[in-house]
């Protein structure tokens, strides 16, 4: 090889080593991997966990190596409040929450709340995807909350120390409700005394006797082993559990118009799924429960129950836009 030549080869040589030292540089902005944090409240083998997994594949499938998903579970990053105080200051990039634990900060969800209101998960899946729906989205993002959908945990129902299937027999009780005026209100009616605790503490309040008794879905109620200490499950089905797939606006706001698209779709894939893997987790959940000495009894005198609870409508109405926009969710067909 001449001199010339042997330049020439060691110029290029060098050339392309600089390249591929330098990947960063010559690659397209997009191409940085973006690390998300999200939380859920559950270990591996629950939705809440599950769906995440799905939105992450989905998002991958569209959008390779473009972010990376940080998924922490068990309720590391605390109950569903501390979650959502991190998704608005943006430290937490993405959860899912209950429309009730979100109400402190848009009070008209409590429409979602409402005893008695929605007859099965069709009817609350038609709400929230019309016109009311749309308008919750918007009173949502004007808090910080990006919802790419709706989601549905299933119905609460009562969860008791001792037998309880008429709504005298709580009289007395201190039962543990999430942090929302509705859910007092709600229990308040039947004579109890609400007692707001998170989740996360839940288990404990009322193993020490802090709190007697509890409403919860029939999937959580075997996520947090509660059959232990409340062993008895009425199935009132008396508000339907809604939820959302929320993320952070500061997060949202640096996605380009193509990410946050494939995030939409894939939301309401992910949506769709964990739709169906709580109906599934339903009868796991109650099966677990029945074997670790949990018993699901039967309410008596339902109308009964819907009468104390139909004055929280009364209650509420101003709050969620009025009895009219009530009775035109019930109508719903």
């Amino acid at each position: 090889m001449n001199a010339f030549n042997r330049r020439a080869f060691l110029k290029t040589t060098a050339l392309a080593g600089a390249a591929l030292a330098t990947p960063a540089v010559l690659r397209p902005a997009h191409a940085r991997t973006t690390a998300i944090t999200i939380a859920s409240l559950f270990g591996d083998d629950k939705p809440e966990t599950k769906i995440w997994l799905k939105i992450s594949e989905l998002v991958e499938a569209k959008l390779p190596g473009q972010f990376r998903f940080n998924i922490v579970k068990s309720g590391a990053l605390g109950g569903e409040k501390e979650v959502a105080e991190g998704v608005r200051l943006g430290s937490v990039q993405a959860s899912l929450s209950t429309v009730s634990s979100l109400s402190g900060w848009t009070p008209e969800l409590q429409l979602l709340d409402l005893p008695f209101l929605f007859r099965d998960a069709d009817h609350v899946r038609k709400t929230v995807d019309g016109e009311i729906g749309g308008e919750l989205k918007q009173k949502l993002l004007s808090q910080n909350f990006v919802v790419a959908d709706f989601i549905n945990y299933g119905a609460r129902h009562l969860l008791t120390k001792e037998p309880v299937t008429k709504p005298e027999q709580l009289q007395g009780k201190r039962i543990r409700v999430i942090q929302s005026p509705l859910h007092t209100k709600l229990w308040s009616a039947f004579g109890t005394t609400p007692i707001g605790i998170p989740i996360t503490e839940t288990y404990n309040a009322l193993a020490t006797g802090v709190a007697d008794a509890m409403d919860l879905t029939k999937s959580a109620y075997a996520g947090f082993k509660l059959y232990e200490v409340v062993p008895y499950l009425t199935e009132t089905g008396h508000i339907w559990a809604s939820g959302v797939v929320y993320y952070s606006s500061d997060f949202w706001s640096r996605l380009n118009d193509e990410q946050k698209s494939v995030f939409e779709q894939a939301s309401k894939e992910g949506a769709a799924y964990f739709n169906q893997l709580i109906v599934e987790d339903e009868a796991k959940s109650i099966e677990l429960a029945i074997q670790n000495g949990g018993k699901v009894l039967k309410p008596e005198a339902l109308d009964e129950w819907q009468k104390g609870a139909h004055g929280v409508w009364d209650e509420f109405a101003p709050i969620v836009g009025g009895i009219d926009k009530i009775k035109s969710v019930q109508a719903l067909s």
